[in-house]
């Protein structure tokens, strides 16, 4: 693998695990733990080649309405995860940061998240932010009410309003680099969609339990080979033009 740009933000739609458990006959918990099993995998992999900052969707909003039993099942994970993981994320000096709602998570989850959140705090290596009960479009209408407070005042309402939405998003997350999805579908599903806005888009077919680091390498080596233009032009075309009008003369 040739060497990648440094300072990247990777975000994961970490999509298949019940799929990958149905097609071998297993209970949808089975997906869910081997999809751990691939983060821890995944998170190595990432701290290893100097990722500043990944960020996975781990529970969304919507993933409330799953049956009881799979939820649970999924908590216990969770807090299971942070329990094991914290230790290694110290010793790699990276940081954990847990992002969305809290006020309907359990005491439990949350004393393991706070518990993991401090143990790390002073890590300078990755930014593992793990996105838990969370939507995209609650955030930025939370941010928008808090940006509409701070520029009430403010004759430059709209530019100020701008400014202070993202830096409020901010304190979640930045702008992401490259975003993967794997499981085979190809949406954003609610999740990081303002920090997504110029986000090099990777979709795969491979279930999320089966996503190891060469499938990680291979997101990250045809990211290499975008072209990020920003809504600009690309630099190679801009001779190709002045030669076309040169000959037009």
């Amino acid at each position: 693998m040739q060497s990648i740009p440094t300072g990247l933000h990777v975000a994961i739609i970490m999509d298949g695990n019940g799929r990958w458990a149905a097609r071998r006959g297993l209970p949808r918990l089975a997906g869910h733990r081997a999809g751990v099993a691939a983060l821890r995998r995944i998170v190595e992999r990432a701290s290893g080649l100097g990722i500043r900052r990944l960020t996975v969707y781990a529970f969304s909003a919507e993933n409330w309405k799953r049956p009881a039993a799979e939820v649970a099942g999924v908590f216990w994970l969770c807090r299971a995860f942070l329990r094991l993981e914290t230790g290694r994320l110290q010793a790699r000096g990276a940081r954990l940061q847990v992002i969305g709602r809290r006020d309907r998570l359990s005491r439990s989850v949350l004393r393991e998240i706070e518990k993991a959140e401090l143990a790390t705090a002073t890590g300078r290596g990755l930014h593992l932010s793990v996105a838990i009960d969370y939507s995209s479009r609650e955030a930025i209408v939370r941010a928008a009410l808090s940006a509409m407070e701070a520029s009430r005042d403010s004759r430059n309402s709209l530019s100020l309003c701008a400014a202070s939405l993202a830096k409020a998003l901010a304190e979640q997350a930045d702008d992401i680099d490259l975003l993967i999805r794997t499981g085979g579908e190809q949406r954003l599903s609610d999740f990081l969609l303002w920090e997504s806005a110029y986000a090099e888009l990777y979709f795969t077919d491979r279930m999320w339990p089966d996503f190891h680091e060469t499938d990680f390498d291979d997101a990250l080596d045809d990211f290499r080979q975008r072209e990020r233009r920003f809504g600009g032009v690309s630099p190679h075309a801009i001779p190709l033009a002045e030669a076309s009008l040169a000959g037009a003369r």
